[in-house]
């Protein structure tokens, strides 16, 4: 048996307005302050003679390649995702950036936002378009059961936030 793993299928390519500024943040932070901080810190290891047993050194060149990977990710994924801006005409049926309450058969309620691959957030109830829960919700309206892991939900109710 190879180590061969399929290609993960591409996520959505949409996103908050939240969302791309989040990444817009992480990005500066990583590229501005931690990036040459690091630098800095491998430059004076690398002063102290033996690279090879050095561990500041070795520590520094690893989390510069961290920082310059997901520097190259967050590059990349700003420059393809479509910040969807606005608030759809039908505010009565889920469509992405909604918070829909959901109902099981016992009466528990559940909240959830729909957000774009990149800012899933378990705590804080935002899941992806992508999952199947999302999946699911998309294109429906009030009082609409959907079936999820063999479970039934009704939509109680679809909120969307304004725009800043």
């Amino acid at each position: 048996m190879g180590r061969y793993r399929p290609p993960t299928p591409k996520s959505a390519p949409y996103i908050t307005p939240e969302g791309a500024k989040a990444l817009e943040q992480e990005l500066k932070q990583l590229w501005k302050i931690e990036r040459p901080a690091v630098t800095a810190a491998v430059h004076e290891a690398a002063k102290n003679g033996d690279r090879s047993e050095n561990g500041d050194y070795i520590y520094g060149k690893k989390r510069l390649r961290e920082i310059d990977r997901r520097v190259r990710y967050l590059s990349k994924r700003l420059d393809e995702v479509t910040i969807v801006d606005r608030i759809p005409n039908d505010k009565d049926k889920v469509f992405f950036g909604a918070w829909v309450t959901i109902e099981d058969d016992e009466g528990n309620e559940k909240r959830y936002r729909i957000v774009g691959a990149d800012e899933i957030d378990p705590n804080g109830n935002k899941i992806s378009v992508d999952s199947p829960m999302a999946k699911s919700l998309l294109g429906k309206a009030m009082d609409d059961e959907i079936k999820v892991n063999n479970q039934i939900f009704t939509i109680t109710n679809i909120y969307y936030s304004p725009i800043k």
